[in-house]
């Protein structure tokens, strides 16, 4: 391990490490070698009352006693459900960002600081207490000199510096694991924790947020029925963020929403479609659309709040996922493997037909089960789950894609409970299939690879020079690697045997048709030591043919 960041860190790695031993993990302590960061009065210890908990509560009670960082890359890794097995899931989603707020001292001097400017000038009004706090930043009310009434969001005070440190110390652990520990090098720590930790320092980024918000308005303008607040260019920066207040009541007041005349079934019907346009149309969604996100408003319309996680599908990505659920509904288990191996890194070594059987195991449920009666929550659940059990890598916004579609179809089962998100979602599947095969983006799509293809042709001569002269040296190495080695050997040597004895048997013939030409033509009869060889010949033909026949059909593959 790095000795100089382990001793620019000294007291958070001792923190980190203590907290493992606190909690029952001491062992992986041990195994990667840091005993000598524990304190002696805690080595090898652990809270007898922890003995009964499951591992995900310890898991989670280390997290919270952390800090930030950790709740926050919890609540992050609560989302990998390709990663992690369903009871660390429910665990780290109960994970809680609730902590107490920073003075208006320091709320006061970041905003002057960040905007350069007195907070008298800039607001007409600002409320001291915080509307909401968490890890990350605070919300405050506030009123602008024209008499806008917005909503000013201001980031903790030195929290990216503490982020940032805690976030080297586990990326030098994680490290540190992989070369000790095979069950590190298994689930690829490492790389979990840095894009892990990419996720949360982008939410530190309120410029970041910003441009997400106001892409969203634009994008919006196609849905009437969603509302973007507005955002405030001028009062925003990297570390502070303005944007328009919006009054509305919020989806986690089921009560307030009837009281009001709230249509629910309406407001499920405008949510979905919403975020189902942001994928399937834009590639471009709110990724944790949770009910305090979302306001119903008094002129019928819905809020969206909240632009720090966000996803983007790429057009690739988001026809290998139609390809996906139209291979799932018409049952085709080579056509959802395929698909699979496109939307993630299928690795070398999986059981292909452990992989096959739970594909087909998987499509049966759903192939002519009525749409009504399907969960998305629980197709794309089975479906990360399928993806851990044989180590498939998925891409970081197709996870996220699945935790924000499980998460709105609990906002609308809270809702309306007979609401059908596959319902809804059906048209724009079409659509996207539509897309797919319309002839216009499929020219486009081949006038983008044309510069691409008229270079590959270029360099085609020169590169079968090149391999031509290699070939002349006796250079060229040819490795193969196939799944089922034994059987396909076998298979082949199957077959060149039976080449083999094709060949005999037609150099046999040839020959005895030579005698018989030869005897034709002389008119005499052939006998080779006194043998009558035509006739013994043909019988012996004979027998080979029809040996050759029931080979043949016996093997089955006549």
């Amino acid at each position: 391990m790095d000795v100089g960041k382990r001793i620019r860190h000294f007291q958070r790695y001792r923190e980190i490490v203590s907290a493992f031993v606190r909690y029952g993990f001491g062992y992986v302590v041990k195994d990667m070698g840091l005993a000598e960061l524990v304190p002696m009065r805690l080595r090898w210890t652990e809270r007898a009352e922890l003995d009964k908990s499951s591992i995900a509560i310890r898991v989670r009670m280390f997290l919270e006693e952390l800090g930030p960082t950790f709740v926050k890359l919890g609540q992050l890794a609560s989302t990998r459900s390709d990663l992690l097995p369903p009871e660390f899931i429910e665990e780290l989603r109960r994970l809680q960002d609730d902590v107490p707020p920073f003075a208006f001292e320091e709320v006061k001097r970041i905003i002057e600081e960040q905007l350069q400017a007195p907070l008298e000038q800039l607001f007409r009004e600002f409320t001291d207490t915080p509307h909401a706090a968490a890890s990350i930043g605070q919300v405050h009310f506030a009123v602008l000199p024209d008499g806008a009434q917005v909503a000013v969001k201001v980031q903790r005070p030195n929290i990216r510096k503490a982020i940032e440190t805690d976030l080297e110390i586990l990326t030098e652990l994680s490290r540190h694991a992989e070369r000790r520990l095979e069950w590190a090098r298994r689930y690829r720590l490492k790389e979990m924790t840095e894009e892990l930790g990419a996720a949360l320092l982008g939410e530190l980024d309120y410029d970041r947020e910003r441009r997400n918000a106001e892409k969203f308005a634009v994008l919006s303008e196609a849905l009437p029925y969603i509302r973007i607040p507005s955002v405030y260019r001028q009062l925003s920066s990297d570390k502070v963020l303005t944007m328009e207040r919006v009054e509305g009541i919020k989806l986690t007041d089921r009560d307030q929403l009837l009281q009001e005349g709230r249509p629910l079934a309406d407001i499920a019907g405008k949510l979905v479609t919403a975020l189902l346009h942001q994928i399937v149309i834009d590639g471009f969604f709110h990724g944790d659309p949770h009910p305090g996100n979302v306001l119903s408003l008094e002129d019928g319309r819905l809020a969206l709040l909240d632009f720090g996680m966000v996803g983007k599908l790429p057009p690739d990505t988001k026809a290998h996922f139609a390809s996906f659920l139209i291979a799932l509904r018409g049952q085709s288990t080579d056509g959802v493997i395929r698909a699979i191996e496109r939307l993630g890194l299928v690795p070398d070594n999986v059981e292909r037909n452990k992989l096959r059987a739970e594909v087909d195991e998987m499509r049966e449920i759903y192939y002519n089960a009525p749409l009504s009666e399907i969960s998305l929550a629980e197709s794309i659940r089975e479906f990360l789950e399928l993806a851990r059990r044989h180590n498939i890598r998925v891409p970081s916004d197709m996870t996220l894609l699945g935790k924000t579609l499980m998460t709105l179809e609990g906002v609308v089962t809270s809702l309306d409970p007979t609401f059908s998100i596959i319902q809804a979602a059906e048209p724009f599947g079409r659509q996207l299939l539509l897309d797919r095969l319309n002839p216009a983006r499929l020219a486009l799509k081949l006038g983008k690879r044309i510069p691409e293809i008229a270079e590959w042709l270029a360099e085609t001569p020169a590169k079968l020079k090149e391999l031509l002269a290699l070939a002349k040296q006796g250079k060229i190495k040819l490795e193969l690697s196939i799944p089922e080695r034994e059987a396909f050997l076998q298979k082949l040597d199957r077959i060149g045997n039976r080449l083999s004895f094709s060949i005999v048997l037609l150099s046999f013939s040839i020959l005895m048709v030579g005698l018989i030409i030869g005897s034709s033509i002389s008119h005499q009869q052939t006998v080779l030591w006194r043998i009558p060889a035509i006739e013994i010949g043909f019988g012996l033909a004979g027998l080979m043919f029809l040996w050759l026949i029931y080979s043949i059909f016996r093997s089955g593959r006549f």
